[in-house]
């Protein structure tokens, strides 16, 4: 189980995660859901993760007023309310430090990353929950002649308080309530919260609690959707008419047919709004999760997940070679050619295979490119992948094969191979296998220069996890 989860463990270490905790959860008949979260909580605390928690107490405000007065998708805060949401707010921040301070209570546990508090003469190493005026919010103010009175959304971050509280491995406690300069408070909404901190604090990942056992399944196949792109994410919300505004609201075009008479699609639709608006933010990944037992520590620490993983555009300026394009991609990789890197590639050749060619393109010039040709028996190849000199260092070699093997994927190909004379390590340390020959398909055997003898190595992708597990490595 460690083996599998090491390197999963070794990249979280030292980076920053934002958990967004819904208020529901507090309320949720088995108690023993919410203690179990945030003991999975501490572990991620333990294993060297920079910690900032989001706690909402929408939930409990509902049990109280009902639906709020809204207008344009905004709640609007009056005095009274106002009132309501400190007791709540102030409630559920108790809870969470009363259960995770119980949590952080390690036995025996050394100081993580050098610094910090030290060990104390009974073998303990405690962490701290701290919470206070970690970010200033500001007022909606007046907005189609409505006054939103006390609702607010987030101003600034105190980004140096909350890493000092970091440098000393403690973690840091948000409500929903949030300070402007003149001393007002604000009800701002947890979820635009959690993105907005995450992004002033370049978090590696934004993770979002569901309060319900929740999935997206894909509508022909039914197959289980872990991971989106951006864009992807971006258009599922487009064609749901679900809109999630910087300044703390959800609009929804036709909240009957987003939801399709269910609650918790909307939710669902909501949490994965507030993901892209992190990423907006210059948040790496966010992650939509069961609070279910385990669930987070499978999410982050194992290949095979739980949640949805929503995760940037890395692959943005790649597409499909033109045959326009012929000339460019012979010139870059022509010095290779020369160097014995790469077989000669006529330009004759080039244009009539170019349909397999990929091209990663900046500012309308090509800076790599690869060729991705499809065999029996679920085998892929990739071939000619090249990046120009100035752009070697930019990730963009990672980004060029990562592209093409989820093409492959797309392709009904598990089974990807590669040959090479010269850049074996570069292959081995992303995964390939060695192979031989008689490994290839019949039809790439048939065609295999034993003359130049290039090396072969193979690599196994069981699902789109096995991908997203890899960009971990180079896209931190």
């Amino acid at each position: 189980m460690f083996r599998g989860s090491a390197k999963y463990i070794a990249n979280h270490r030292n980076t920053l995660g934002v958990y967004h905790i819904p208020g529901g959860l507090l309320d949720l008949p088995d108690h023993t859901v919410f203690r179990d979260l945030m003991q999975d909580i501490a572990i991620t605390w333990l294993l060297g993760m920079q910690i900032v928690l989001v706690v909402g107490c929408r939930h409990q405000i509902r049990k109280r007023l009902g639906d709020i007065n809204r207008g344009q998708g905004l709640c609007v805060t009056d005095r009274e309310t106002l009132q309501i949401v400190k007791e709540e707010a102030g409630s559920v921040r108790f809870e969470v430090e009363r259960q995770l301070a119980r949590c952080l209570r390690v036995q025996g546990a050394a100081p993580l990353g050098g610094g910090g508090h030290a060990a104390g003469l009974n073998g303990y190493y405690d962490g701290n929950v701290v919470s206070g005026n970690f970010y200033s919010s500001q007022p909606f103010g007046i907005l189609d002649g409505i006054d939103y009175q006390y609702s607010g959304f987030l101003r600034k971050v105190e980004v140096e308080k909350i890493r000092q509280l970091h440098n000393n491995r403690d973690i840091c406690l948000l409500t929903s309530l949030g300070v402007s300069p003149s001393g007002e408070v604000f009800n701002v909404n947890s979820e635009c919260l959690a993105a907005g901190v995450g992004g002033a604090l370049g978090a590696s990942k934004v993770i979002y609690f569901t309060e319900n056992d929740m999935e997206l399944r894909h509508m022909i196949h039914e197959m289980k959707i872990q991971s989106l792109r951006l864009s992807d994410a971006t258009a599922l919300l487009r064609y749901h008419g679900v809109k999630c505004h910087k300044q703390g609201y959800v609009t929804i075009e036709d909240e009957s047919a987003a939801v399709n008479g269910s609650r918790d699609v909307l939710d669902m639709l909501i949490r994965i709004g507030w993901g892209t608006r992190a990423l907006e933010l210059g948040v790496k990944r966010a992650h939509i999760i069961s609070p279910r037992a385990g669930a987070v520590l499978q999410e982050l620490f194992t290949r095979d997940g739980n949640g949805v993983l929503v995760s940037g555009d890395i692959y943005e300026g790649i597409r499909r070679a033109i045959v326009q394009e012929v000339a460019e991609i012979y010139d870059l990789i022509q010095p290779l050619v020369e160097s014995g890197k790469l077989i000669y590639r006529p330009k004759a050749t080039l244009e009539h295979d170019i349909d397999t060619y990929y091209v990663y393109t900046r500012d309308s010039h090509i800076v790599a490119c690869g060729q991705l040709k499809l065999f029996e028996d679920g085998f892929a190849e990739i071939g000619c992948l090249v990046v120009s000199k100035d752009y070697r260092h930019n990730g963009r070699g990672d980004a060029m094969l990562g592209y093409l093997e989820r093409l492959a994927l797309m392709n009904g190909c598990r089974s990807i191979f590669v040959l090479s004379t010269q850049t074996m390590e570069w292959f081995l340390e992303r995964g390939f296998d060695a192979a031989t020959v008689d490994q290839l398909p019949k039809s790439r055997q048939a065609t295999y220069n034993h003359l130049r003898a290039s090396k072969i190595y193979i690599k196994k992708i069981e699902t789109p996890r096995d991908l997203d597990a890899s960009e971990l490595w180079w896209n931190r």
